[in-house]
């Protein structure tokens, strides 16, 4: 990758990602909450004691699924880690994915969940992908056995069920809008401070149309970059940053694989 098409690259996510969250960060917060059931059983079958990293932890809410682990989460965003750093006795720090400060081939897990779809070229997703792999514990022989594992998540181009719509043959590059309305930096609603609005996995919450703006002249909508990931393409990134795929699906628009590091 040359360095005028990474600086492009890191400017562009300055604009399209990284200002976002950190304006909607709150608002964001408060609509994630409840764990995604595929996320949620990979942690809670981890073996007690296990040592973690969730790269893009937003406001951390898979940091306490599982007390019997210990996860250290990283974000962009400030305003994130700030929420995130609430989940004690976990910790969670200030990071980019491509320049993530934790000792490599140190961890026993790893999950990354719908963050590498925020990065803007093939190459960066990559490295994204690599940069996380290379956290993780090698294997102790040539059947990948003692290896760590990473579970990635990205949003799917096929969502023809959904109500985006997006499918095979769409532009897989999108700006995703997220509608705040007017004043509201919280998770109050209109009928109620701190009321909850009904459980969303994280794809329905971000649908657009369900944020239910009011059209009020002081609404505010913000444009959020994905790359929109067609069936086989998480695989290929995973194999092209040097890793092994051990399993891999699709859940609710988002293709998922859990990945170890090959050997050497």
């Amino acid at each position: 990758m040359s360095s005028s098409s990474a600086s492009y690259g890191e400017a562009y996510e300055a604009q399209h990602v990284h200002e976002v969250y950190e304006q909607i960060a709150s608002h964001f917060s408060s609509t994630r909450y409840k764990p995604w059931p595929i996320v949620e059983r990979f942690l809670k079958e981890l073996p007690d004691g296990a040592i973690g990293v969730d790269v893009g932890c937003g406001n951390g809410k898979y940091l306490a699924v599982n007390p019997r682990v210990f996860i250290v989460g990283s974000d962009r965003s400030t305003n994130l880690i700030r929420i995130a750093k609430t989940h004690e006795p976990h910790s969670a720090v200030v990071a980019d994915n491509l320049s993530l400060p934790h000792p490599l081939e140190s961890f026993d897990f790893a999950i990354s969940i719908a963050v590498v779809h925020h990065l803007s070229t093939p190459e960066r997703r990559i490295e994204a992908v690599k940069a996380i792999l290379e956290l993780l514990r090698r294997p102790t022989n040539a059947n990948g056995m003692g290896a760590g594992k990473a579970l990635i998540y990205v949003w799917a181009l096929e969502q023809k069920d959904s109500r985006r719509g997006w499918d095979e043959g769409h532009e897989q590059d999108v700006m995703v809008p997220w509608v705040m309305k007017g004043g509201d930096k919280s998770s109050k609603t209109k009928k109620g401070k701190g009321k909850k609005k009904k459980d969303k996995t994280e794809d329905q919450a971000e649908a657009p149309e369900l944020q239910e703006a009011d059209h009020k002249a002081e609404d505010k909508t913000f444009l959020r970059y994905y790359h929109l990931y067609k069936n086989g393409e998480l695989e290929h990134d995973i194999n092209e940053a040097g890793g092994a795929v051990i399993e891999s699906g699709y859940e609710k628009d988002n293709w998922w694989a859990i990945a170890v590091p090959k050997s050497s």
